[in-house]
């Protein structure tokens, strides 16, 4: 079966409309849509905002792979209670939006997160947020990265909530060093949506590529989430490079093939 394949609409650099249209051009059937600031975030976005939005995406027979709500984690206790608070309004906006699925970075989780009163804070709020987007049919999916897979599912099991999620960043663990195949089986039970990226690392440093130029091997990737039964988007990410709009098309190309 074929891959379904999603963009986040910020990627192209363009206005909304544009990078709709684009990402309908690039073979798109999805958007990943950026809702933490900007035009569609819940005090800019109206109701008939939501109408028309709704509509510009139907007219480009595309769906909402996912939402991003990322707004600085749930590690630092300063402003953390607001944080919190704007969590909920942007699963709020996600859930009317039909996208049940909102992806954030929920922080850096501490190697001593079991231990020290940081870890404890993190993983209070983190049970608060992914309990009210289990309550309202929805899911805080964090992405990976900052921490070893294993790291990862150890905090999230500490969750206790069906609100808690993963969104899969292959690239992201390459470049900070981690088992990036070894890990989407470690973090199988809670994979929902996985970003189609690629890197390198290099002297112990990372840095972003265009996709399929990287250090991430396709074949094993997407044979790995087959294997684990994923059948969610894999949506495009391209956040550094001069020609945004031509790498997402030679992305987009790429992963058609699978």
């Amino acid at each position: 079966m074929a891959l379904k394949i999603g963009v986040i609409h910020t990627s192209f650099r363009l206005p909304l409309k544009e990078s709709l249209e684009k990402a309908k051009e690039v073979g798109g059937h999805g958007v990943q849509l950026w809702i933490a600031t900007g035009e569609l975030a819940p005090e800019n976005l109206t109701e008939t905002g939501k109408k028309d939005l709704l509509h510009l995406l139907e007219s480009n027979n595309l769906e909402i792979s996912a939402t991003c709500g990322d707004i600085g984690g749930f590690a630092n206790p300063q402003g953390l209670e607001e944080r919190v608070e704007r969590t909920k309004r942007l699963i709020d906006l996600s859930v009317s939006l039909n996208a049940p699925i909102m992806t954030t970075h929920i922080g850096v989780v501490p190697e001593d997160w079991r231990e020290t009163e940081q870890g404890k804070m993190m993983l209070d709020a983190v049970k608060e947020v992914a309990k009210y987007a289990e309550n309202h049919g929805a899911f805080l999916a964090s992405e990976t990265g900052p921490e070893s897979p294993k790291l990862m599912k150890d905090f999230l099991d500490a969750v206790q909530s069906k609100g808690i999620a993963v969104n899969y960043d292959p690239a992201n663990l390459v470049m900070k060093g981690f088992d990036y195949l070894g890990g989407v089986k470690v973090l199988a039970p809670y994979i929902v949506h996985t970003h189609a990226k690629d890197g390198i690392r290099v002297d112990g440093k990372g840095q972003e590529v265009a996709l399929g130029e990287g250090h991430v091997d396709w074949d094993a990737y997407i044979a790995a989430m087959k294997e684990i039964g994923f059948n969610g988007y894999f949506t495009i990410e391209r956040e550094v490079g001069p020609d945004p709009v031509a790498d997402i098309k030679k992305a987009a190309d790429f992963l058609k093939k699978y």
